[in-house]
C-alpha cells in the first residue's frame, strides 16, 4: 500500500516504514503529524476522489532537522566591475511514515 501526499508544494509517493526529508516543518522532533493523502492504492484498488479519501489519513513521526546541499550563485555585469557571490542552503524536515489508514466510504 502506498499513497501520494502533499507537503511543502510537492507531492511525494510514500510506503509505511520510509523516512523521507521535505521542507521545513514547524514541529520538534519526535511530534506526531497526520497528511491528508491526495492518492491511495491498495493492491488493486485506488482512491483518488475527495469522496474516497474523506477517511484516509497518512501519520508521520518528525525524526530531525537538516539542511539542504550547499547551492552557490554568481552574478555579474561586464564592463562594469559589479560582481556578487551568494549562496544559499534550504532548511529541511526529515519525517518516517508510521502508518497509512484507508477508511474508505
Amino acid at each position: 500500500m502506498y499513497a501520494v501526499i502533499k507537503t511543502g508544494g510537492k507531492q511525494e509517493r510514500v510506503e509505511e516504514g520510509q523516512t523521507l526529508t521535505v521542507e521545513k516543518l514547524t514541529a520538534a522532533a519526535g511530534d506526531e503529524l497526520s497528511f491528508q493523502p491526495i492518492l491511495l492504492v491498495d493492491g488493486d484498488s485506488v482512491l483518488s476522489s475527495a469522496a474516497q479519501l474523506a477517511g484516509a489519513t497518512v501519520s508521520a513521526r518528525v525524526v530531525g532537522d537538516a539542511k539542504g546541499p550547499k547551492i552557490k550563485g554568481f552574478t555579474y555585469k561586464p564592463k562594469t566591475r559589479s560582481r556578487r557571490a551568494w549562496g544559499h542552503r534550504q532548511h529541511l524536515t526529515t519525517i518516517e511514515i508510521t502508518g497509512i489508514s484507508s477508511e474508505a466510504k
